[in-house]
């Protein structure tokens, strides 16, 4: 009966977040071609992309709509006995967001591809994602217990300075990661689908406790479903840092929130490519005096010039990619906590 009603919850959380983004997307992407809301593309990046300049940015309105209202409506219950850990990555994801949103906001009132400083845009992610670990903390949702997946059961306890520091530096790290992935028409949003159904899946395993979460998980799908129709090649809008940066603050949020940061190394394992392919190209750039690894980073722009074999992969084909081993990864990841709370 409870696994019925649970399924029924997802289920919802779902439907009502597709539906949602789906009609927020039918208006907001014409109201922002109106009000010239437009994407500056760098100029240092493949030059087939000029043609995008213009295309509406901050997109990411459009799931956001839709996971708050899945969340608010359908984890409603959920609050009325307490519950809020649906609530808190979802104000976690929400102020990653609204760093992502000044940021778009910078660029659009500059003209430019250039927001708020590296600086002033780290200090505020860590001060959210420092907030954030003592919230959970606080209420229970998180302790100084690292959980080793594939490998044990019992956590390992850990002094509470380091471990919430590494947590910190986890959220933080991640949330770059996604940002960095966002680079190619859909390639976020189809990366990221399997991640919130592998978190959907896992939260619906292990039971009711983690109901909240799982309907947090299943409205950011369906979220992400309704804003692809938007944001498939030839891209309609983008998410813009206000989307990417609520999207890594989901990610992260969610690993935490279920008390395992280390599943963002498998179920994460493309946004983390794309962040190491950026440093290892620049890190190279410099130690070399100006060679470099790969032809364009991150790693999918290399894909997209024909590094390795030479074929020049389309925006769709990357889609495809990413997506696929998205997928992959969400299995193998599934299987590496399947023994835990008895799962």
């Amino acid at each position: 009966m409870i696994e019925k009603l649970m399924v029924e919850k997802l289920v919802l959380a779902f439907i009502i977040a597709l539906l949602v983004a789906s009609v927020v997307g039918k208006f907001l992407v014409p109201w922002l071609r109106r009000i010239k809301a437009g994407q500056a593309i760098k100029e240092n990046g493949p030059t087939w992309h000029m043609s995008k300049t213009g295309t509406p940015t901050m997109g990411g309105i459009i799931f956001i709509a839709g996971v708050t209202l899945a969340c608010l409506i359908v984890g409603f219950p959920s609050m009325m006995q307490g519950d809020y850990g649906h609530i808190f990555v979802l104000l976690l994801a929400m102020a990653f967001g609204a760093v992502g949103f000044i940021d778009d906001y910078e660029k659009l009132k500059k003209k430019q591809n250039l927001g708020l400083t590296a600086g002033m845009k780290f200090l505020l992610q860590v001060a959210v994602a420092t907030l954030f670990v003592f919230l959970l903390r606080r209420f229970g949702y998180l302790t100084p217990n690292l959980y080793i997946p594939f490998f044990s059961v019992e956590p390992i306890p850990m002094p509470e300075w380091l471990y919430f520091g590494f947590v910190i530096f986890v959220i933080v790290a991640t949330v770059n990661a996604v940002n960095l992935t966002d680079g190619v028409d859909g390639l976020a949003t189809g990366t990221s689908i399997p991640v919130f159904l592998f978190y959907a899946v896992v939260a619906f395993v292990w039971g009711e406790k983690y109901l909240s979460l799982g309907i947090f998980a299943a409205g950011m799908l369906g979220g992400l479903v309704g804003f692809l129709i938007y944001n498939f090649n030839p891209a309609k809008i983008f998410m813009g840092d206000t989307g990417s940066l609520f999207l890594g603050g989901a990610v992260a949020g969610m690993a935490i929130a279920l008390d395992m940061p280390l599943i963002i190394i498998t179920i994460g394992i493309l946004y983390i490519m794309e962040v190491l392919s950026d440093i290892i190209q620049v890190g190279y750039f410099k130690l070399s005096h100006g060679k470099r690894v790969f032809k364009m980073a991150p790693f999918h722009h290399h894909l997209e010039m024909g590094g390795f074999t030479g074929k020049k992969w389309s925006e769709k084909e990357l889609f495809a990619l990413f997506t696929g081993i998205s997928a992959f990864f969400a299995i193998i990841s599934f299987f590496g906590v399947s023994g835990r709370f008895g799962a």
